[in-house]
């Protein structure tokens, strides 16, 4: 997979740093079975000191189980700029496998007399509340179509939430309808749809009228495009200068219309 610019970006950061600092965390690692070590954490930093020239980085050496280095692991990529929430709903549900397999309650399973609470644990490491692990573990339930949308910003987080409630095919046809309508769906919206879906009542036109609605945003919101208004304005106009402009006429038309509303009663009044 090719890497973005912003990991592109990050790298180099991360390069500059060690050349001028060298590394300064270690790196961790576990010995393999067949031979050799497996870098649970500090894949970035390793990264960075070759690409710095480095021949020897410094590296804490330690025996755990698959479980412990898939917490450590998540615990260490969890702490990533411009983590995606797929990134991060795939991590916190990795981890908490990881916790239930170690023999920790979970509380998907039993809320009542565990200790700690697995989803409680990763919101303490993460710096989340409980509620908000469980929602982002829900994301991993979306197809991964639907998923890409939330990823890209095109369906805010807790519709997806809401969404994930749906099976695949539902979901399919939730997509057809959004693509339709060329509507993302509100948190309202979306719990509409999954209680269709939890009354056997789902269908591709009940969802299709749900997300055919204006919103109240939308009447509350007049758009006027840009190259319709730049018909009106000179070039060298910005937009700013243009809006000045815009609430000038209007103000100037408002008074006008008072005046002839006065002048009108005026005449009124004199017969």
């Amino acid at each position: 997979m090719a890497e973005t610019v912003e990991s592109i970006s990050q790298h180099s950061k991360d390069r500059k740093s060690i050349s001028q600092r060298g590394i300064l965390s270690p790196l961790i690692a576990r010995p393999r079975a067949e031979g050799g070590y497996e870098i649970i954490s500090g894949h970035r930093r390793q990264y960075a000191a070759k690409k710095a020239g480095l021949d020897t980085v410094p590296v804490i050496v330690r025996n755990m189980t698959d479980d412990d280095a898939i917490i450590l692991l998540v615990d260490s990529n969890i702490q990533r700029e411009n983590i995606l929430p797929s990134e991060r709903a795939f991590a916190f549900k990795m981890k908490m496998d990881a916790i239930k397999r170690q023999g920790a309650r979970s509380d998907l399973t039993s809320a009542q007399v565990a200790p700690k609470l697995s989803s409680e644990k990763i919101g303490e490491d993460s710096g989340m509340s409980k509620d908000t692990v469980k929602r982002y573990i829900r994301l991993t339930n979306l197809i991964p179509k639907l998923l890409e949308l939330v990823d890209d910003k095109k369906i805010s987080f807790t519709p997806a939430v809401e969404l994930s409630y749906l099976d695949a095919k539902q979901q399919c046809d939730f997509m057809e309808v959004m693509d339709t309508t060329q509507n993302a769906p509100s948190l309202s919206q979306a719990q509409r749809i999954k209680k269709l879906a939890q009354q056997g009542k789902f269908s591709y036109d009940a969802v299709y009228d749900i997300m055919n609605e204006v919103k109240k945003s939308e009447l509350d919101t007049v758009t006027i495009k840009n190259e319709t208004l730049r018909k009106y304005f000179p070039r060298s106009y910005t937009p700013r200068q243009m809006e000045e402009k815009i609430i000038q006429l209007l103000e100037a038309w408002q008074q006008q219309r008072q005046q002839a509303k006065l002048k009108k009663r005026k005449q009124e009044a004199e017969r």
